[in-house]
């Protein structure tokens, strides 16, 4: 849908095809992205899904957080504590917060226009 022109509309069978996503389980997807705001639906001839603003608008982490959660941002990567942190580090701590900040910002500077 980031790709194409503002406004227009795609049927979610066209729009499953396009992706190689199972229609089934994109239904799923574009319901939590209208229920989330993130996606409009109009019936009839000229119907179907659309971004409800422009994808230049959208960042990744908005998108992200809504179907991860806190997944969106990774916690600690060994497991061993559950308050991983600067004060109680695991093993891999160090190393770990590096690729987490990287991630982290990849997903807050960019938007969806960005990826197409």
């Amino acid at each position: 849908m980031a790709r194409m022109p503002s406004g227009e509309s795609i049927l979610g069978r066209d729009l499953s095809k396009r992706a190689r996503v199972p229609a089934n389980y994109l239904s799923k997807i574009l319901l939590t992205l209208r229920n989330a705001g993130y996606v409009e639906t109009t019936r009839g001839q000229r119907g179907g899904y659309r971004l409800s603003r422009a994808s230049q608008r959208i960042k990744l982490i908005e998108i992200a957080e809504l179907f991860e959660g806190s997944r969106s941002r990774p916690g600690c990567l060994v497991g061993e504590t559950p308050d991983c942190s600067d004060r109680r580090p695991c093993s891999a701590h160090g190393r770990w917060k590096e690729v987490k900040r990287s991630y982290a910002k990849f997903l807050e500077t960019n938007t969806i226009a960005d990826i197409a």
